[in-house]
């Protein structure tokens, strides 16, 4: 019998490319080579599809980001079919084989927000991780609070900023976040990876913010800022009809001195530092890991997700949001939390395949 094909798809048009093809080199290490045979797929900055060179990089190298090579064959998923065409100007397009199951490891929109998701269930094709609507509340900083509020789970007070209003009703805005107080995290309301995110102290700093939270999404999203000590859990769906598992959670430290968990914190060397377990109480962890599994279920996840808390002085738990598809080096927080619950990178990476592996195309 053929062995399982995993097709492994990585970077994509948006700011969190380089991110996308780190994690993507972790999982292309990890995937046991003896029972899947494996595809690695990189999306170009332009949106092209491309068969990715052996000699790929996927590491940052000099300060510099790694980004798709684009001299492989350029590639097609046609609607339907869950087949790889292979095609170059002037040739014959070639079809690779079928493709068992699709490893998305992406970020941000145009990719983890439900669209590539949305094309392979039109292409009929199983994936690892969320679904369509899933994904998509879950890149929406402001539908994810929503839905999460509704589910009674604790959220800061946000104001959202949408283009129209900032252009024509500005003053009505700038009242609705001056009742927040400064200071005020401005974000951009669908992007990862801490991009485009900057603290605002007074209206000035305000305006600076918002605008450059618009360059990477038109809806913003400003945040109370939440004086408490970042405690981060993943969960895992079950192989079976067991409920979601919760990992041991950890606390987060910046340790370069930057103001908060931004970008070069999170990816660049020697910039955190992540203790687990957290120094909580135990009481506290339990009920933090029984809100992460809500928090999952509240928006229907699948597969993996990661699901960040602050834990205030006066002991509150405040949900700051859930990422379905997180960093996801074998150092990224999500792996480093269920490494010390008892399940490795590989073993990680190998119940993601088998949870997608088990899943039905389309409905369910």
């Amino acid at each position: 019998m053929s062995k399982p094909r995993v097709a492994v798809v990585f970077g994509g048009r948006n700011s969190e490319h380089a991110v996308s093809l780190m994690g993507a080199g972790s999982v292309l290490e990890a995937i046991d080579r003896s029972k899947y045979e494996v595809v690695p797929i990189g999306i170009a900055q332009d949106g092209r599809w491309v068969l990715a060179a052996g000699d790929q990089r996927y590491a940052i190298e000099d300060g510099k980001l790694p980004v798709v090579d684009t001299s492989g064959a350029e590639l097609a998923l046609p609607s339907g079919e869950a087949a790889l065409v292979a095609y170059e100007p002037g040739s014959i397009p070639v079809e690779l084989g079928t493709v068992d199951v699709v490893f998305p490891v992406m970020h941000g929109p145009f990719a983890e927000d439900g669209t590539i998701q949305g094309l392979l269930e039109m292409a009929g094709v199983r994936y690892v991780g969320s679904g369509v609507l899933a994904s998509a509340v879950g890149m929406d900083k402001a539908y994810m609070k929503a839905i999460l509020a509704a589910a009674g789970l604790p959220v800061g007070p946000y104001v959202v900023v949408r283009e129209r209003d900032w252009r024509l009703d500005k003053d009505r805005v700038v009242k609705e976040v001056e009742q927040l107080g400064w200071p005020v995290f401005v974000k951009p309301a669908r992007a990862g990876s801490s991009q485009g995110i900057s603290k605002a102290h007074d209206l000035a700093s305000l305006e600076t913010a918002v605008e450059f939270a618009q360059a990477h999404d038109p809806k913003v999203l400003v945040e109370a800022a939440i004086v408490g000590r970042e405690i981060e859990c993943a969960v895992l769906e079950s192989l079976g009809d067991e409920p979601p598992a919760a990992s041991t959670p950890g606390e987060v430290l910046v340790e370069g001195g930057q103001e908060f968990f931004d970008f070069e914190a999170k990816y660049y060397p020697d910039q955190m530092s992540l203790t687990v377990p957290a120094d909580i109480p135990a009481e506290t962890a339990e009920e933090l890991r029984a809100m992460a599994v809500r928090a999952f279920e509240a928006l229907g996840c699948e597969g993996l997700s990661r699901v960040d808390f602050f834990y205030t002085p006066d002991g509150r738990l405040i949900l700051n949001e859930i990422n379905t598809m997180p960093g996801f080096t074998s150092l990224s927080v999500a792996p480093q939390l269920w490494a010390a619950s008892g399940l490795t990178y590989a073993q990680l990476v190998e119940r993601l395949i088998q949870l997608a592996l088990g899943r039905k195309a389309g409905l369910r």
